[in-house]
């Protein structure tokens, strides 16, 4: 048996550095991600019901029923044309519910 002088080859200390940096993959619970915190679907009705002029029925919490269009909205409140009464501006905390008259 013949001995030889054998070189070990073996990957430099900056190799695994390079890969000890690099990214690794997320755990099957930290790839879920947060639902959105507003899905833009109350805007989109708003935005149809107002394209479309379609009458609405309002209910407030207090049970009182308003029916008209919807002109305009903002964060916190519904503008609501009426015919043969006065214009309304409703606060969305005060409406129990809403549906097409």
């Amino acid at each position: 048996m013949e001995s030889c002088n054998r070189k070990l080859i073996r990957p430099s200390f900056n190799e695994f550095k390079e890969k000890s940096d690099a990214p690794r993959k997320a755990s099957p619970a930290q790839k879920r991600q947060v639902p959105p915190d507003q899905t833009n679907a109350e805007n989109f009705y708003y935005l149809k019901q107002m394209q479309s002029k379609t009458l609405m029925t309002i209910v407030l919490k207090d049970g009182e029923v308003i029916k008209g269009v919807i002109e305009w909205y903002d964060k916190s409140c519904l503008k609501v044309n009426r015919e043969g009464d006065p214009n309304l501006l409703i606060f969305k905390s005060n409406i129990k519910y809403m549906y097409k008259a």
